[in-house]
């Protein structure tokens, strides 16, 4: 059996090979077009709110605060709670993030068609750009890999690792398109040494 640092280096090497992959496969035109949404949206009042299923219903919750945090006013939306009565948090021109890998994940389908039918848009995050999800999506965000990094290749590590670069990569065009500031900043994140670094300046 291999050692605990030799399944360690396994993983990151796949991981990073893995990610490489997907960075040179990035669609800049797409980032920018789901940027575009989002201004527009938030132009004629929408607002923004990120969803998924399971583990990408974790990154959900990163994403909303990080895109609050850097001018985006985010709401993070229960994957599964969204078809019974959460989907009123949105309103019709509101843009909703919808991630999942696979693009196939059952409870997210009843989840987009109802935000669908309720006049959101969709921004398809997805390792399956062919997928159900993909379809719906008024803009698809590609962020698939083709290893996650075990033996299994079940267990979402790099496919996760993806979105969350993806939709980093967002937040840095809407958070340069809105203009942040520092000064901005710190006026939402007056707390811990990332306040501190600012306020103290």
């Amino acid at each position: 059996m291999a050692t605990d640092k030799e399944q360690v280096q396994e993983f990151l090497d796949i991981a990073k090979a893995s990610l490489d992959e997907y960075v040179e496969g990035i669609d800049y035109e797409a980032l920018s077009a789901a940027k575009a949404l989002i201004r527009e949206a938030e132009a004629a009042g929408g607002r923004v709110h990120v969803t998924g299923i399971g583990k990408p219903g974790h990154v959900s919750g990163y994403v909303a605060s990080l895109l609050s945090s850097t001018g985006t006013p985010a709401y993070e939306l229960h994957g599964t709670e969204a078809v019974h009565g959460s989907s009123g948090q949105v309103v019709p021109g509101d843009v909703v993030i919808a991630i999942s890998n696979s693009g196939e994940t059952t409870e997210l389908k009843a989840t987009v068609t109802a935000l669908r039918k309720n006049g959101a848009k969709i921004i398809s995050v997805t390792g399956g750009v062919d997928s159900w999800l993909a379809q719906q999506g008024d803009v698809v965000l590609a962020a698939g890999v083709s290893q996650e990094g075990d033996s299994m290749n079940k267990p979402p590590r790099a496919s996760i690792l993806a979105e969350v670069l993806e939709l980093q990569c967002l937040s840095i065009l809407l958070q340069n398109d809105y203009g942040l500031t520092p000064e901005k900043y710190v006026t939402w994140h007056p707390g811990g040494a990332l306040g501190a670094a600012i306020l103290n300046a």
